[in-house]
């Protein structure tokens, strides 16, 4: 009987031994992972890597593809999107929320609105946006015509704000040439008329902003600093803009400053990836003061 049991003990620190060993790999392959998103400049390298996590059924994965949500790659983001929903933890629902709203590319925001609804769903949680029927365990309630007896009036949601890009332009310091000025201004153009597409309460159509009583706000873009320097271990590009709001006169209102960075680790630095990083800089400086800007825009004017 003694010699039964010595055997069953000596299988069962086999296993314990092996199931530990499995988990120190999967721990070291999720580090290397991590690293390679956060410091490769080839996008099919992090690109791989995102996929690799994403198919992986353990919550340490979430860390890296949550980090992967800002990714410049819109693949990549799509993957940790996609990945993130598979997971099911509801402490990536900020960042899914967050991808959602504020992506500027269109596939990216619905996969993370859809991996958002089943983080919510695999937790019981509310609908995360709100306008989906909420998880819940008590049936829906019977349908009831709106705008009779107690039942809310049905509110349609429509602008507020009639915004123009006037003009874009790279004003910033630097030896730039006039064919890399002119893009880095289309690309802060095309991120600001992005995220105003996507906002329900933005309108850039005159007849629309005609039928609401809604005041033209136009916005001058400048970028006013974009370089790159060497800060301790990492390559720092740093964007900064200024957003200028006149009226339909072109009579200056008020402007918004802002900007963003991005860092690079410097052993992994190669100057050639430097219009991207670039390109990124300017787009999360826009993202960044979206809202701020929105704000100013709905400031009444003194007469």
């Amino acid at each position: 009987m003694l010699r039964g049991i010595a055997r069953h003990a000596v299988v069962l620190a086999f296993f314990v031994i092996a199931k530990l060993g499995s988990v120190a790999v999967a721990g070291d392959q999720i580090a290397e992972l991590t690293k390679l998103i956060s410091s490769s400049s080839n996008e099919k390298a992090r690109l791989s890597a995102v996929v690799s996590l994403a198919r992986m059924d353990d919550r340490r994965a979430m860390k890296p593809l949550v980090t992967a949500l800002a990714d410049p790659s819109a693949k990549v983001r799509v993957v940790a999107a996609v990945g993130l929903g598979r997971l099911g933890h509801k402490a990536a629902l900020p960042a899914l929320r967050n991808a959602a709203n504020d992506d500027a590319d269109t596939d990216v925001r619905t996969k993370a609105r859809e991996a958002a609804i089943l983080v919510a769903k695999a937790n019981r949680l509310p609908d995360p946006f709100g306008d989906a029927a909420p998880v819940a365990v008590e049936p829906p309630r019977p349908r009831v015509k709106a705008g009779f007896g107690d039942a809310p009036r049905a509110i349609e949601d429509h602008p507020d704000v009639y915004v123009v890009i006037k003009t874009s332009a790279d004003d910033s310091p630097g030896k730039a040439d006039k064919t890399a000025r002119k893009a880095h201004a289309d690309i802060i153009r095309v991120a600001l008329a992005d995220q105003c597409k996507h906002a329900t309460n933005v309108t850039s159509v005159a007849s629309v902003a005609q039928h609401y009583g809604l005041d033209l706000r136009q916005v001058d873009l400048s970028v006013v600093k974009l370089e790159a320097v060497a800060s301790g271990s990492y390559m720092e590009i740093e964007a900064q803009l200024r957003l200028a709001i006149s009226d339909d006169k072109g009579r200056m209102l008020s402007f918004v400053s802002g900007g963003a960075k991005v860092q690079v680790p410097r052993k992994t630095y190669n100057a050639k990836y430097l219009p991207a990083l670039r390109k990124e800089a300017l787009e999360n400086a826009m993202r960044g003061m979206f809202d701020k800007l929105l704000a100013q825009l709905r400031t009444p004017t003194r007469a």
